[in-house]
């Protein structure tokens, strides 16, 4: 298959209790038995839809569950609670903890309803963090975990040192604006040109179709109380992703992330010309085809 062939699937919703909130679960399947089951966890100013299953006409490769069910996963995502069409109460801060217990949650629901055994985790972000501590607290459930933009302590980082300086700010609310201008400054702040406005846009509008406002948790917690991961306690085969120009993700930090976790099946892999968003990027298709091959990899044999 090309790496820009992608078929348009059909996807279906569905809606978990977590108490007296809910929680908003997307699932594209392919037409034969999967390969295995990916669970795809979003970052701190968009729902999962818009980022992971973007509607982009005559371009279903511009979704990242279109291009992966096409060959061969079973793909899901989910609302943190906060955002898009999960709970959205005016007390939800939707912190990093609170997100692992929302993948926790997914993937419960998932591994229920599938056969394909644990899954395949990707995170971006904050959505990294969320993925990484659902992995450290539950790493029977999860095959191999991606980690893409990910900060660890925050050092070496320029946009968590202009963020913090509307700490007080966020701090006077659970939740912050989003707008179209907000938006757009994500493809902007790190090196203007890197990402595909034929994508940008859509997901631009996709965005504000579901939210007007997010949650202010994973801002505060990426400017005071990182690290909220433990390298030594992700078990799984692990692989760090970061695009050659993101302004979150110091490559120093990351290095020092990597050489701690103890599975040696693991690698590090600097996308170039890909900014901090990086599955709108003209260079998406770089992003997509290292995910594959990690998820594709065979386990070892010797050694």
């Amino acid at each position: 298959m090309d790496l820009h062939e992608a078929k348009s699937f059909e996807g279906k919703g569905h809606t978990i209790p977590m108490g007296r909130q809910h929680l908003f679960l997307w699932e594209k399947a392919p037409h034969a038995a999967p390969l295995g089951t990916i669970l795809f966890v979003h970052g701190s100013s968009m729902a999962s839809t818009p980022g992971f299953d973007l509607q982009v006409p005559g371009r279903p490769e511009a979704s990242p569950m279109n291009w992966f069910a096409s060959r061969g996963f079973n793909t899901w995502c989910f609302d943190c609670r906060g955002y898009g069409r999960s709970s959205k109460e005016p007390d939800i801060v939707a912190t990093i903890d609170e997100g692992a217990e929302d993948a926790a949650a997914a993937s419960e629901y998932i591994m229920s309803r599938s056969a394909t055994g644990p899954l395949l985790v990707y995170g971006i972000s904050s959505g990294a963090l969320r993925a990484a501590l659902f992995t450290q607290r539950h790493p029977d459930r999860v095959r191999r975990l991606a980690l893409d933009a990910m900060v660890w302590t925050g050092r070496g980082s320029p946009t968590l040192e202009q963020r913090t300086k509307n700490l007080a700010k966020w701090r006077e609310t659970t939740r912050r604006p989003i707008d179209r201008a907000f938006l757009n400054s994500i493809y902007e702040r790190d090196l203007p040109g890197t990402g595909l406005d034929e994508l940008i846009q859509p997901f631009i509008e996709q965005c504000l179709e579901l939210d007007s406002s997010v949650p202010n948790g994973t801002y505060i917690d990426m400017c005071v109380n990182l690290p909220v991961v433990d390298p030594r306690s992700i078990l799984v085969p692990t692989v760090i992703m970061r695009g050659e120009h993101d302004g979150i993700a110091s490559l120093d930090d990351l290095v020092e992330f990597f050489k701690l976790l103890p599975n040696n099946d693991k690698q590090i892999t600097v996308t170039p010309g890909v900014a901090h968003s990086s599955f709108r990027q003209k260079n998406f298709l770089m992003v997509y085809q290292t995910l594959l091959g990690f998820f594709m990899r065979p386990p070892k044999v010797y050694g």
